[in-house]
């Protein structure tokens, strides 16, 4: 395939890329964002395996190797819940940042055969995006690893902090760039492995600071890291395809880790940078003295909810993790049935990704015109008759508002208290993922429903 047919279908399934963001910004264009992604990425694939131009031995290995990464992806796709998409999202991430380094260091190794030059004498225009890739790589990689234990429940979901681990980050930072520097004056084969070696470290440093409270911005960063090692590969390869997608990618997720952070009243650079001037908060995670609360059943949530005139519900993890939603649409059908005007509240961050909560709602076909975001609805909480929290801790936590040595203290969160009745879903009285006590628990207008979140919904249907 010519050169120029080549960059005309690249550019093809850069557009395609692009109308895929764009579908995907709204659950309601969301599958026709994913068609169009995929048409990207076929288109994409073909491309590349025609302007190779040489279908020896070596196209037969990719091929296989291709079909055997592809059957895996989908095996997993397929098996996976949606509570562990977070994890998944983090785990193919630290894949997307463990192959930039692998061809980075192949171009290195061989530049030759990626027409960069020779050992010793590599472009220097190259040896830069080769070298920035590779760092950008690792980073992501050790570090999407690190947030898939936490997410996992393998390692501690609590900041990791020790004295001075920002100094430490500062001056890792800065050797990989006058590494980087001299790399390309010397172009020694011990610089770049350090390089490599030291960015693994700073992925680590970067992520263990950061609490569970802040890994739904972890996660969308990560993504944001690897699309700009993808595209700083891409420049290496010259591959027009891989620096569009991971352009858009690294952009995208940039963007995305600011809103987020808009959202929870979190310090953009202080998450990117591993918490920096964050202050320590130990102390903070500790729950309270445990007080009284009050004890409610299916038929006391099914008395209040059918004598209101507004219920507003407020799905969490919680939800994820039971599957309910199935079974609190068919909730929500009864009470409509009876009169009741019911609204759903997401919370930016609620769950362990963004978009988590609208995913499932959307699989269980809830109207996405009832579905609202915090900015939209937060002021109907006062006016609220009954709030049905289902799974949600930290998003629904006054103590955002009143106490400022909480670890989410500033937070934008649901003004769930403020309604004239609170039914709280939940199994215990567990502190939620970012480790502290949910004040909510012990209001006056609150009624604790320990339950699993499905049996509960569902006993509450029968009760209606």
């Amino acid at each position: 395939m010519s050169a120029n047919l080549s960059a005309l279908f690249y550019l093809i399934s850069g557009i395609l890329f692009i109308l895929a963001l764009r579908g995907l910004s709204s659950p309601e264009t969301s599958r026709q964002g994913n068609y169009f992604g995929i048409a990207g990425m076929i288109i994409s694939i073909i491309v590349t395996f025609l302007s190779l131009g040489n279908f020896g031995p070596g196209f037969i290995y990719v091929v296989v190797f291709l079909l055997i990464g592809g059957s895996i992806g989908a095996y997993i796709a397929f098996r996976i819940p949606m509570t562990a998409m977070p994890e998944l999202v983090a785990g193919f991430h630290s894949l997307v940042g463990l192959a930039a380094v692998f061809v980075a260091i192949s171009a290195f190794l061989n530049p030759e055969a990626f027409g960069l030059g020779s050992i010793g004498a590599i472009k220097l225009a190259s040896l830069i995006e080769m070298s920035l890739g590779a760092a950008i790589g690792a980073i992501t990689f050790s570090g999407s690893i690190i947030a898939f234990l936490k997410l996992r429940g393998i390692m501690s979901g609590a900041p990791i902090t020790f004295k001075g681990q920002h100094l430490i980050n500062l001056l890792l930072g800065l050797s990989i760039i006058f590494l980087i520097y001299y790399l390309c004056i010397s172009q020694a084969s011990n610089l770049f492995w350090s390089i490599v070696i030291i960015s693994f470290l700073v992925g680590i440093l970067l992520i263990i600071p950061i609490g569970g409270a802040d890994m739904p911005v972890v996660i969308s960063m990560l993504n944001s890291y690897s699309g700009w090692a993808a595209a700083g590969i891409g420049f290496t390869l010259e591959n027009t395809a891989l620096i569009i997608t991971g352009a858009l990618v690294g952009s995208s997720g940039a963007i995305l880790s600011y809103i987020m952070c808009k959202g929870m009243n979190r310090s953009f650079f202080n998450v990117i940078l591993g918490g920096w001037g964050a202050s320590e908060q130990t102390e903070s995670l500790q729950t309270k003295e445990q007080k009284p609360v009050k004890n409610g059943n299916a038929d006391d949530a099914a008395f209040l909810m059918k004598n209101a005139s507004s219920v507003i519900i407020v799905p969490g993890y919680g939800m994820a993790v039971a599957q309910a939603q199935h079974a609190l649409r068919e909730m929500v059908d009864s009470l409509k049935k009876n009169g009741v005007k019911v609204s759903y509240a997401i919370h930016p961050v609620a769950g362990r990704m963004p978009g988590h909560m609208n995913v499932l709602l959307a699989e269980a076909n809830v109207p996405y015109d009832e579905v609202f975001e915090l900015d939209e609805i937060n002021n109907d909480f006062a006016n609220c008759d009954v709030a049905y929290v289902i799974g949600a801790n930290d998003v629904t936590n006054p103590i955002a508002k009143s106490d400022p040595q909480s670890p989410i203290y500033g937070m934008p969160v649901l003004d769930v208290e403020k309604s004239k009745s609170v039914l709280f879903v939940k199994r215990s009285l567990s502190p939620g993922y970012a480790g502290i006590d949910n004040d909510l628990f012990y209001r006056d207008n609150t009624l604790m429903l320990f339950a699993d979140a499905k049996k509960m919904t569902e006993e509450i249907v029968k009760s209606l």
